[in-house]
């Protein structure tokens, strides 16, 4: 697996899909024919929201867990969310008999929490920086830390999601995805380039939590003085050192959007694909049909909705 600065390869992935099979889903892929007229493309939906805890998320999770030592594992976990890493990890932890713990954001959606709290994990709520506070507890408790992102078992177990959009849809061109940490896109990108190199990996980021697309500019991480968007599964407050090499190397673009655009695209994937997801979800689809991602008319592309966790009040708001 690969040390600090170095990047993961396709065979980390490979051996991350043998560590979670059969623990998680194997997620369908969708098209839509309506809105991909309207981009002009061939349009398939990744639906990595009917995942096990609503996300993407286990996939990494269990696989750091696989890889930690039992010492690691006796002390209990620890990480932070807003949300989505939450609940998996604490689903994760409890499946392999370990305690978890997870710092959250004081304004997190109150399903996330709860469902965290159901599914065995402590929640700390903080309106203090998230990190910090999460470090401390770690201090004081003598916990194991699990990076939401920025670790490199964590993208080898989301890289399994390109691995099964290769197998799916094997003629893909491009693949849009969500931009939070860069987990999930670092290990996507992976698996698409090793296997089908002339493909366009398309990062989506929110405008008020651009903390990649900054990153990117400066060459080092940077980390967001506020943030501020719809998109909470979106709204890591810094890119990691492990996931900006990832998307230097292998991310062909990340773009921005609005949370007008965001919610408009939840609203058109429940209206004619008729499943819901949450805003981090519909960011790809809002890149595509604000035209941002600069693509080829007739394009295969797939858009992953990466989750599926937003509660009823939430909802209310949004559309």
């Amino acid at each position: 697996m690969a040390p600090p600065n170095k990047l993961i390869e396709r065979a980390d992935i490979l051996n991350a899909r043998e560590v979670i099979a059969g623990r998680v889903h194997r997620t369908p892929v969708t098209s839509s024919a309506y809105l991909g007229e309207r981009a002009g493309v061939r349009l398939h939906f990744k639906l990595e929201l009917f995942q096990k805890t609503g996300s993407f998320k286990p996939r990494g999770v269990l696989n750091k867990l696989h890889h930690m030592s039992a010492e690691e594992k006796q002390k209990g976990v620890i990480t932070i969310s807003a949300g989505n890493h939450a609940q998996a990890l604490a689903w994760g932890a409890t499946q392999s008999g370990v305690s978890s713990t997870v710092v959250m954001p004081a304004g997190s959606q109150r399903s996330k929490i709860e469902a965290t709290q159901g599914y065995g994990g402590e929640v700390i709520l903080t309106e203090d920086g998230l990190m910090e506070t999460c470090l401390a507890v770690q201090k004081e408790r003598d916990l194991t830390l699990v990076h939401p992102f920025d670790d490199p078992f964590i993208i080898a177990g989301q890289g399994t999601v390109g691995l099964e959009i290769l197998e799916d849809v094997p003629e893909v061109d491009v693949v849009i995805v969500g931009v939070g940490g860069g987990g999930l896109i670092s290990g996507i990108a992976t698996a698409i380039k090793s296997t089908r190199p002339g493909a366009k990996v398309i990062g989506v980021e929110p405008e008020g939590a651009c903390a990649m697309h900054r990153s990117l500019q400066r060459g080092e991480p940077v980390p967001l003085e506020r943030v501020d968007t719809v998109a909470d599964g979106l709204a890591a407050p810094f890119a990691g050192q492990h996931t900006l090499a990832h998307v230097q190397t292998h991310v062909d673009d990340v773009v921005i959007v609005s949370d007008e655009e965001i919610v408009e695209a939840m609203w058109l994937i429940m209206e004619r694909c008729k499943v819901v997801a949450e805003p981090a979800a519909a960011s790809t689809l809002a890149a595509l049909l604000s035209g941002r991602a600069s693509l080829s008319p007739g394009s295969t592309v797939v858009c992953v909705l990466s989750g599926g966790n937003v509660d009823r009040e939430r909802l209310k708001a949004l559309l």
